[in-house]
């Protein structure tokens, strides 16, 4: 009788939750935030940057706790996008904001936050614009360098059954009845200056002080700190801070290459990654790195966050005009990938990315070289530039030039006609 009571417990634990369902259930509560998922790799919980395309570039999302850093375009165009996709994701899925600026009231940021694609109207405009996209890249297929026929994209064409992140269209602005079911905080740098006496702490400049002690007023009050875990059901604060480091934030790193406040934008992101470590929170901050003279203050501010992606737009360049650049608006630079409980960071294989906005949609891709086919001219016009420019580094050029020989053969000449 005594062996009865453990084989009827076994019984019982058999027509019962077994161990393994019960770990089931913990890693259950642990997705159970709304727009997040556990990462398959480190267990580190994920959210949306708002491109999927990002999303994978970055190993799957942006971890719980991290800071994101964007280094701006030379004109701030594609930097604030992604600024925007960020904040936008987060109202979809019903995340808490913290929006804060220098140049622009976050009331009028959040106003221009791109529409997303949800619904069956907008899953049939989604589906035009990934079959557009997979008929150019069959035009293009034929054209591609064989370098680089294998290589997959981060992202072939958008798909309408995502199940981590959303699309959005660019072309639209947000419905304001979105807006109804997030609470959302705004830090603009004019008002919190006039409303309250200057202030300058540990060598940290007054703008800088006075958003640290907003940002962790709205983690302590609102628990997203896990105080009081039985109060409100758990969410994500999203933290969306623009072009930190500008002038306007009363910093002089990009107006001199010996700041007066040497250390004040890297003793903030210090302590932000403080209180974003014990918080269920996330950052994305964009910097105009361009404009940082010196370049010693821009790698502690690298090494001072988890993942930065710099952003370089054909724009006013050369590669504008370029036809081997004719598919892309831009060129992405992976600079850094957090190493979240693990000893090696999750890095794609590929390190050349472009990025291009085509119709409704901004997504990353793998930057293919696309060529053309080159005429007889402009390959003759190639190579006698190729030796001017060979000509020219060669000192006493008379020395060695024939009497009445021309150093460009006439052939080349007259190849390239008047």
């Amino acid at each position: 009788m005594a062996a009865a009571g453990p084989a009827a417990g076994g019984a019982a634990r058999g027509r019962g939750a077994t161990s393994f369902q019960r770990k089931a259930a913990a890693g259950s509560r642990l997705a159970a935030v709304a727009g997040t998922r556990p990462s398959v790799r480190h267990g580190q919980l994920l959210l949306s940057s708002g491109v999927p395309s990002l999303d994978c570039v970055l190993g799957g999302g942006v971890a719980v706790g991290t800071l994101l850093l964007i280094e701006e375009d030379i004109y701030g165009l594609y930097s604030n996008l992604l600024f925007k996709y960020f904040l936008a994701e987060g109202v979809v899925c019903g995340h808490d904001l913290f929006v804060a600026s220098a140049k622009e009231h976050p009331d009028n940021i959040l106003k221009e936050l791109p529409a997303p694609l949800l619904g069956d109207t907008y899953r049939n405009e989604l589906g035009e614009e990934a079959t557009a996209v997979k008929s150019e890249d069959l035009q293009d297929s034929m054209k591609i360098a064989w370098r680089y026929q294998n290589l997959p994209k981060m992202e072939a064409s958008p798909t309408t059954s995502t199940k981590f992140g959303h699309y959005y269209d660019v072309s639209k602005t947000m419905s304001p009845e979105l807006f109804q079911s997030i609470k959302w905080h705004s830090f603009y740098l004019p008002e919190e200056l006039s409303s309250q006496p200057k202030m300058k702490t540990c060598n940290m400049n007054s703008a800088y002080a006075r958003l640290l002690q907003s940002i962790q007023r709205i983690i302590y009050q609102e628990g997203f700190d896990g105080s009081d875990p039985q109060k409100k059901q758990k969410n994500i604060l999203r933290i969306g801070i623009q072009s930190l480091g500008s002038m306007l934030w009363g910093d002089d790193i990009c107006s001199s290459d010996s700041p007066e406040d040497i250390h004040s934008l890297t003793k903030f992101l210090y302590v932000l990654r403080g209180l974003l470590r014990k918080s269920l929170s996330a950052c994305i901050i964009t910097v105009p790195a361009h404009l940082i003279q010196n370049k010693a203050i821009m790698e502690r501010v690298t090494n001072l966050s988890d993942m930065v992606v710099g952003l370089e737009s054909f724009i006013g360049s050369e590669r504008e005009t370029n036809p081997l650049y004719k598919d892309y608006h831009g060129l992405v630079h992976v600079h850094q990938i957090p190493r979240l409980n693990s000893l090696i960071c999750d890095v794609s294989d590929t390190k050349d990315l472009a990025f291009r906005l085509k119709r409704k949609l901004f997504t990353i891709e793998v930057f293919l070289m696309r060529h053309r086919h080159i005429t007889y001219a402009e390959k003759v016009r190639s190579l006698q530039q190729l030796i001017q420019a060979a000509i020219s580094t060669i000192p006493h050029q008379a020395s060695f030039q024939r009497p009445g020989k021309p150093l460009v053969p006439v052939s080349l000449q007259r190849g390239l006609g008047p």
